[in-house]
């Protein structure tokens, strides 16, 4: 898939913003594992690792939305940028934005699922 076309509910970023949500996903992979590493060695109550399913989030949502080429935010607004950061362009039809909407509610949902199958498993391993 070429990353200088605005298709419907398939790719509303380029190059620029798909690096954008890789360096979001970093961080949130960062921040998860320093997370990860302040439960255990600190022997956290069970309870507390709950909480690392937001910087779990953070990285699911950056790395699915670089895989798809695809910006959720962007998807609910009905704008797409293939130019510099920041700069969006709106979807002209109604049909491409309920595309876009669509797809970016499967992104939330499947992002949402990851970081809730990696808290699961961080909550009941043992440590």
């Amino acid at each position: 898939m070429s990353t200088t076309d605005y298709i419907p509910g398939s790719c509303n970023i380029g190059t620029g913003e798909i690096r954008r949500r890789q360096l979001v996903a970093l961080i949130g992979l960062v921040l998860s594992i320093s997370s990860l590493i302040t439960l255990i060695s600190t022997n956290a109550p069970r309870g507390a690792r709950l909480g690392i399913f937001v910087p779990l989030a953070v990285a699911s949502i950056g790395w699915v939305q670089s895989r798809k080429k695809f910006c959720l935010a962007y998807g609910f607004m009905g704008t797409f940028n293939f130019g510099k950061l920041g700069q969006l362009s709106r979807v002209a039809d109604s049909a491409s934005r309920a595309a876009d909407r669509k797809t970016a509610l499967s992104i939330l949902f499947q992002s949402g699922a990851y970081a809730v199958v990696a808290t699961a498993i961080i909550y009941v391993i043992p440590f």
